[in-house]
């Protein structure tokens, strides 16, 4: 018994299941203060939402489309326009429903005529995303303005053309006064069309709990809720998930990780072959994200438990199942059940409403 307790096996896995448990009960002494949470998320680049106009213009005006109440009071008019759609039935808040967190809820997008999404696509979020620093799951369009005539102009989605848009608004003479109105002439280009709605989805922001904590109200999230921001700020999430809008900041591999056991997997089930299915999710369109290098625009967190389904092909229901995915093959660490409980609480103070701007 003696000579057993001293092998050099048995002494290296009592020492490594030792550093394991010590790991973990350091682990747990990491929670963080509210005072260090609003810190180390301040020190980094969260930020609050603005609350007023002359605010929001810091944070979100363009050079190249400057902001006025006259053109954003066009541009909603425009976002709710059923002329935009070939058939008139539909327009940008079809896809993109404020009340359901700026998406449509669906595993892919559905357009004209009940066309999907050629690479079962689902439609990301318009809220908050005049943050973000590209727009599309490839990032290909470099702001919300070249992103508002993408979907007017695809087939599977509005399927109009620019002359079309023309033609249809200039037959109308309010619309013809109001651009007038806002840039100085009546003759309607697609591309003002686009400014237009541009500029009012710059100023559809959410403002909620996680905005009153940063501004220093304790008690604006809970218990639970602050130790889920404390594994997101100290686990990882926080380096891709980002900025004022938590997310949208970057284009990011997915998956970053893989596993051993995932590769053992394919031998007992070759249908899973690694070079047809590149990711942890069932792999709906065949997608590849930018240039076919998996890149993807990493997703807005904001309002992201009002956005479901999940990833870019809308195949994870769940939000707490897209946080575990997340954990293993991007983090490389799994979270626990009771972590994954307490991020989604945390997940769910980002959630908030449009401020009135």
């Amino acid at each position: 018994m003696k000579k057993f307790l001293f092998h050099p096996l048995v002494i290296t896995t009592i020492v490594v299941t030792f550093i394991i448990l010590l790991g973990n009960l350091k682990y747990k002494d990491r929670y963080l203060s509210d005072k260090e949470l609003r810190e180390v998320a301040l020190s980094g680049s969260f930020k609050p939402i603005p609350k007023t106009y002359k605010e929001l213009l810091k944070v979100v005006d363009n050079p190249e489309n400057r902001l006025s109440r006259e053109k954003i009071a066009l541009g909603k008019k425009l976002f709710f326009e059923n002329l935009l759609s070939k058939d008139k039935s539909l327009n940008c808040a079809s896809c993109h429903i404020l009340e359901e967190g700026g998406d449509d809820n669906l595993p892919t997008a559905i357009g004209f005529h009940g066309r999907k999404n050629p690479f079962h696509l689902n439609s990301p979020t318009v809220l908050n995303s005049a943050l973000a620093v590209a727009e599309f799951w490839d990032g290909r369009a470099k702001d919300v303005e070249q992103q508002a005539g993408g979907p007017v102009q695809a087939p599977f989605e509005m399927n109009m053309q620019p002359k079309d848009v023309e033609d249809r608004l200039n037959a109308s003479q309010s619309y013809k006064d109001e651009f007038k109105k806002v840039f100085g002439s009546s003759k309607i280009t697609f591309e003002n069309v686009k400014k237009a709605i541009g500029a009012y989805e710059r100023t559809l922001l959410t403002r909620g709990a996680f905005d009153e904590f940063l501004e220093g109200n304790n008690s604006a999230i809970s218990q639970k809720a602050k130790r889920g921001m404390s594994l997101f700020l100290t686990r990882g999430c926080k380096g891709c998930h980002s900025g004022m809008s938590a997310g949208g900041q970057s284009m990011q591999h997915f998956p970053l990780r893989s596993f051993i056991a995932d590769d053992i997997g394919l031998v007992f089930n070759p249908k899973l072959s690694i070079k047809e299915n590149p990711y942890p999710i069932p792999d709906l369109g065949g997608f590849r994200g930018k240039n076919d290098m998996l890149l993807f625009r990493v997703p807005i967190l904001r309002n992201i438990s009002k956005t479901a389904p999940y990833f870019h092909n809308g195949s994870v229901d769940k939000l707490e199942e897209a946080v575990r995915i997340m954990s293993k093959y991007q983090l490389g660490r799994e979270f626990s059940k009771d972590e994954i409980s307490d991020v989604v609480a945390f997940l769910k103070t980002l959630d908030g409403k449009i401020v009135e701007y």
